[in-house]
Formats: C-alpha cells, sequence, structure tokens
C-alpha cells in the first residue's frame, strides 16, 4: 500500500496530500505514531541529564510530531467529511488515544521531571513565555491525575477512556438524526411563504438528497431556520421544529439520553477523584471565571433582564398573531415566524429583500478586507490545490511586507459527511520551536449550498457565522508564540470567544455594508435606508435570543454540578427541573436541548463551559468600545494592540493579563446590555 503517511510531504505550503490519504491510511498511521511518542516520551525519563527547561519540557512540546500530523487530518475529516470507515475508527482510536494521554500524563517518572524543573523555576532564567509553558505544563499533569494514587490512577484512565467513546458515539448519534430526517415538500401549498432564493435552496437540497420530491428541509440550521421564519404552514412548521428539538432523543439505537446519564456520572467521580466537589468545580478552577458562582451570577443576570424583555417581545408577537386572526398560543415552532413578521412591521426589513445583498462570496470579501484594515492582511485564493472536498477553497495569507503568515481553507456548504454547526480548526498550528511553523487554518460551517450557477445567499446570522468563525481564525493565523502549548487558540475556554465573537461587530460596520453589501444581480450597494434600518433592529428580538441561550448555559452548569452517586442521574427530569426553577417561557426552547448539546457532550471542551460565550460578549461588548471610543472602528493604534495582546498572543499570559494589557483595565456587564438592548 503505498502510505503517505510514510513519506516527506511536498505540497505546496506543507499542505497533506489529501488525494493521496485514504480512509485505510489511518489505523496504521496511528499505531505508528502511538509507538513514536511512547518512544519519545521513553528518551525524556530514561535521560541521564538532570531535568531542565530544554531536555523535559521542550522535549515535550516536540514529543509526538508524528502523532498529531495524523490526528488533525483524521479528526478534521471525521468531523467535516466522514464516512462509514472513518467514523469505525473513530470509535475505535478514541478510547486508545485517550488511554495514551492518559498514560503519559499518569507516569511517576515524566512527572517528577517536570516538578524538578518547576522547584529550579526561579534560577534558571527562563523567559515569560517559557514560565508560562511550564506552569501550564504542571497544570496538565497534576489535572490528569499525576499525584494520584496508583489505584486512582488506573481508576481514572479507565474512566477518561470510556468517557472518550461515549462522547464519539453521542457525536456520531446526533449526525445520524441529523441525516436521516428530510421534510419533503411536494407542492405549492408545501411551500407557502418561501421567496424565490430559498425554494432553490430547499429543491438544492431534494437532489443532494436523491428524493422523489422537488423540495426538502432538512435539519442544517441554515435549512430549517429560514423555513420556520418564512413559511406560512403551521403544521409543518411544528413538524420540522420538533424533528430538529428532539435530535438525540428518539427511541433507537441512537438515543443519546443514556449516554448522557453515564458521561455526567463518570465526570462527576473524575472530580471527586482529582478534589473536586464537582466536574463544574473542576473544570472552572483553570477558565477567567474560577468558580461555579461566579457563572452563576453572569448567567443570572443576563437571565432576569433577557426574560422581562422576552416577555414583552412574546406579548407583541401574540398581538400581531391576533390581528391576523390567529388567536392560538404562541408555540415555540411559531415564534421565529412572527418575529419575522414584526420585523417587517416595525423596522421594515424582509429577510428576502435583505438576502440578495449578502452574497457569500461578498461576505468572505468583507472579512478578509477587515482583517486587511485591521491587521495588514491580504488574501490570495490557490486554485489548484488539491484539498479534502471539491468545495472546500484555500487561500495564502501575507501581510503588507508580503511575508507569508497562513494557509486559510474554508468549507462553507451543508452536506450529509459533515456534522451539523460552525468551527474553526486547523491542519497545522504556528509555532517557532524549531524554526518558524507557520499555521494551516481551517473555517467550517453549514450554510444551504444554491443550486449550480446560481449564488449563495446569506442571512444576516449566517453573515454573522462567518465573520464569527473567521475571527476564531484569525486567533490562529496572527499566532506568534514559540511554544505549540499556547499556539493561536490555546487559551482559557472563557476566553477562547472573545477574538470570534469581537470580529462579529465589524460586518455591521456601515463602511463595510457599503462596500460589500451589492445585490447579486445589479451589483448597486445596498440603499441607506435598509441600512439605517438594519441597525436600528440590532436589538430586535434580543430577549428570545438571549433567553434560548442562556438556558442552555444554567442547565449545562447545574448538571455538571452533580454530586457523585451510585445511580445514574435522569437527565431530562434534571433539564425540566432546572427550567422549570428559573421560570423558561413555554413559547421559547433551549438553544441545545441536553441529548443533542454537541458543544459539552460530545467531548468536554465547553462542558461546565457553554457559558464562555456569555463571559467573552461581555469582554468583546467592552472591547469594541475601545474602538468606538476613538470615532474610528479601525483605529490603527487600538488594533495594534488587539493583534499584539490578543490575536498574536496565544496563551502567553493569564486572559485577565491579557486584556488588561489591551484595554487598560477588565470589564463590567454594563456593555454586553447595552449592546443587547437588556439596559438603557
Amino acid at each position: 500500500m503505498n502510505d503517505p503517511f510514510l513519506k516527506d510531504w511536498t505540497s505546496p505550503f506543507g499542505l497533506p496530500p489529501f488525494d493521496e490519504i485514504s480512509s485505510e491510511h489511518f489505523r496504521p498511521a496511528f499505531e505508528r505514531a502511538l509507538i513514536a511518542h511512547n518512544r519519545d516520551i521513553d528518551t525524556i525519563i530514561n535521560s541521564k541529564e538532570p531535568a531542565n527547561f530544554a531536555n523535559t519540557i521542550e522535549a515535550l512540546e516536540r514529543a509526538g510530531h508524528e502523532l498529531d500530523r495524523v490526528n488533525q487530518i483524521f479528526w478534521n475529516l471525521a468531523s467535516a467529511h466522514t464516512n462509514d470507515q472513518l467514523q469505525a475508527i473513530e470509535r475505535e482510536m478514541s478510547p486508545l488515544l485517550a488511554r495514551h494521554s492518559s498514560a503519559i500524563y499518569m507516569n511517576s517518572a515524566l512527572f517528577e521531571r517536570v516538578e524538578k524543573v518547576w522547584a529550579q523555576r526561579g534560577e534558571t532564567g527562563l523567559t515569560d513565555e517559557q514560565l508560562r509553558v511550564l506552569d501550564l505544563t504542571r497544570r496538565a499533569f497534576i489535572r490528569s491525575g499525576a499525584q494520584l494514587k496508583p489505584e486512582q490512577k488506573v481508576r481514572l484512565a479507565d474512566i477518561i477512556a470510556r468517557l472518550a467513546s461515549l462522547g464519539t458515539q453521542f457525536s456520531q448519534n446526533v449526525l445520524q438524526d441529523e441525516t436521516s430526517f428530510t421534510l419533503a415538500l411536494d407542492n405549492e401549498d408545501d411551500l407557502a411563504g418561501l421567496s424565490a432564493s430559498q425554494r432553490d435552496n430547499a429543491a438544492q437540497a431534494a437532489r443532494d438528497r436523491n428524493l422523489i420530491s422537488p423540495y426538502a428541509v432538512t435539519l442544517s440550521r441554515s435549512s430549517i431556520e429560514p423555513f420556520l421564519q418564512f413559511s406560512s404552514r403551521r403544521d409543518l412548521r411544528q413538524k420540522a421544529f420538533q424533528a430538529w428539538i428532539m435530535r438525540g432523543e428518539q427511541q433507537a439505537s441512537h438515543d443519546n439520553r443514556p449516554l448522557i446519564a453515564e458521561i455526567l456520572h463518570l465526570r462527576a467521580e473524575r472530580a471527586r477523584l482529582l478534589g473536586f466537589a464537582t466536574f463544574a468545580d473542576f473544570k472552572l478552577n483553570n477558565t477567567m471565571a474560577k468558580t461555579p458562582s461566579q457563572v452563576r451570577a453572569l448567567l443570572q443576570e443576563v437571565w432576569n433582564a433577557a426574560k422581562a424583555k422576552a416577555h414583552e417581545e412574546q406579548e407583541a408577537l401574540e398581538a400581531l398573531a391576533r390581528s391576523e386572526g390567529d388567536t392560538l398560543p404562541i408555540q415555540a415552532s411559531d415564534w421565529r415566524y412572527y418575529a419575522e413578521k414584526l420585523r417587517k412591521v416595525r423596522f421594515d426589513i424582509d429577510e428576502s429583500e435583505l438576502k440578495p445583498y449578502l452574497s457569500l462570496d461578498q461576505m468572505i470579501a468583507a472579512a478578509f478586507y477587515t482583517a486587511e484594515r485591521l491587521f495588514g492582511l491580504r488574501f490570495i485564493e490557490q486554485k489548484g490545490l488539491k484539498l479534502y472536498h471539491p468545495d472546500a477553497r484555500a487561500f495564502e495569507v501575507i501581510d503588507r511586507d508580503n511575508r507569508h503568515i497562513a494557509l486559510f481553507i474554508s468549507d462553507y456548504f451543508a452536506r450529509p459527511s459533515k456534522r451539523s454547526g460552525a468551527w474553526m480548526s486547523s491542519f497545522r498550528d504556528q509555532h517557532k520551536l524549531d524554526g518558524e511553523i507557520r499555521p494551516i487554518i481551517l473555517n467550517v460551517m453549514n450554510f444551504s449550498k444554491p443550486a449550480h450557477g446560481q449564488a449563495c445567499l446569506l442571512s444576516l446570522d449566517d453573515a454573522r457565522t462567518l465573520f464569527h468563525e473567521f475571527g476564531h481564525a484569525l486567533h490562529g493565523m496572527l499566532s506568534d508564540v514559540t511554544y505549540p502549548l499556547i499556539s493561536g487558540t490555546s487559551v482559557a475556554r472563557d476566553f477562547v470567544e472573545l477574538p470570534s465573537q469581537l470580529f462579529e461587530h465589524w460586518l455591521m460596520q456601515p463602511d463595510v455594508l457599503r462596500r460589500f453589501a451589492l445585490h447579486v444581480q445589479t451589483k448597486a450597494p445596498i440603499p441607506e435606508r435598509l441600512i439605517e434600518r438594519i441597525l436600528a433592529a440590532k436589538t430586535f428580538n434580543q430577549g428570545f435570543a438571549s433567553i434560548e441561550y442562556t438556558a442552555s448555559a444554567l442547565v449545562d452548569l447545574e448538571l455538571h454540578l452533580l454530586q457523585p452517586s451510585d445511580q445514574m442521574p435522569d437527565v431530562m427530569a434534571l433539564e425540566r427541573e432546572v427550567l422549570n426553577t428559573i421560570g423558561m417561557p413555554d413559547a421559547i426552547t433551549m438553544r441545545h436541548r441536553s441529548p443533542h448539546f454537541s458543544h459539552i457532550f460530545s467531548g468536554d471542551g465547553y462542558s461546565a463551559g457553554y457559558y464562555s460565550y456569555l463571559w467573552s460578549e461581555v469582554l468583546d461588548a467592552d472591547a469594541f468600545e475601545a474602538f468606538v471610543e476613538t470615532g474610528d472602528p479601525f483605529h490603527a493604534e487600538v488594533a495594534k494592540r488587539l493583534k499584539d495582546h490578543i490575536y498574536a498572543a496565544g496563551g502567553r499570559q493569564e486572559p485577565d493579563l491579557a486584556y488588561t494589557a489591551f484595554r487598560g483595565r477588565l470589564p463590567s456587564t454594563q456593555a454586553l446590555l447595552r449592546k443587547k438592548g437588556l439596559a438603557a
């Protein structure tokens, strides 16, 4: 077998040779890489030299290079372009990789060397960056169980391996539910209320899935949300909405409810083994928030304001519905439909009027323009590169001095082989440990793919998503650190959303809209009256949006405050209990109900941490005011501070210090509440 993982890669920009890599290459590649990584670790442990930063910490940073390479390719494909073979390998490798990592971080001899370097840290002239890497390395060992007794280490390793298997199965179950459902639209009555572009997208979805019906709605957010906004068929809205909120909760082989119960049970035991009262205490100990009480205080402050706002919004929607002869109470499947009607009444904004000005190519250009104005970057498309899917595109990123900064890959369209949502990832991270290594950064989204020859038209929310994920991409592309451990987005979970959410602000700048919101057919710029209405409507429906998000964050927090127990928790009962306690409005659902809450159950990245978006939103609202205060959204000096202390700094500093270096102080919640229209 011609194995591409056994060769040096000569592709442009060091790009993986995707045209040569097949599913069958991954198992042997993983096997070799694990052996090589263990050999690297043995070399560190068996060194006859006294432990120092170079032969222990830097050696750990270099160890496992081959495994990193295989991991980055495999997990990106498993998320963005999977198949049955990859899913089988994913189920097999998840627990093996978890056990491999546990064995390293629980290795007593290796941790002893790390401790010796830590003990002499004040005597060896380490730089601030090296001290930071040393501190984070030591923390990782301790949080992985390095100080536990032998029998506790065995149990913790078992827990971590099992959690890896459960997270993989959870993710695959959600994908199964998302890809197996389509709502067929067979005739003109079924299409009532849908615009021409929405009909085109529904037709393309039906063709992509080889359906007999001429049109279809899928559970991709870019398909179902417009349908819920515009379809005048209440019965079809209810059917689609029910399928959407019941993902992962079907009585079938892919029911996620028992998986969640076991995940929460094991996470609680893991936390107790490591000396924490709950898993939330364990996870938050390593963040800006630090404690569950800090998180709850922020969420409750926003919840109270949002609930009052949502009550006003519901009254307005019901009044509008009554005026149209609909006397039934507003249900969750109705909210988006009547909210869209009310937005049209109040602000004279019709999504079908706006979308022709928000073509995908123009929004990409707008994001590139903003990055150039702020940070001096230019994006040059590289056609002809062999990427992992025909829909993916690649751009070389260069700076003002024409120096190569990164390769940026974008993959925007939904397909059955891709999990839902939007995210940033990488095929290679920036570092300077052994020469200048520049990153290969990936943005993945799930916009509805247009018919051949047609432009992809985005909603305003889609355009925000593009800017959001591009903000993450810039965090990876602009990284300028020495060590891989602190590269790019390797920062505290409740800080990582700052660069992405902050970047969203520039989409709404009039200068950006005038330049890039051009009508897809006439090329005329968006009318000033429409810009004024968009800006006037910025806080419209924010009570609803804040409720559906904050409810998910509160449920996440409370689920992870469970005490260890011999009994498996009844997750759905706990979810209902939390929602009843906070007074969840009947007409709004959680943005992510537990059985499909991939942020917190596909892995533990955002577990007890979904609040992070809100925490970071406090930061981003305050951070953008630094530009507002100058009167220039592209102010050069502020942009330089932003680049130096946030986008390029990776995890060089604790996040509160990084933010203070940029802003001169820490933020308050008032800028956030003003941004959302929840406070004067």
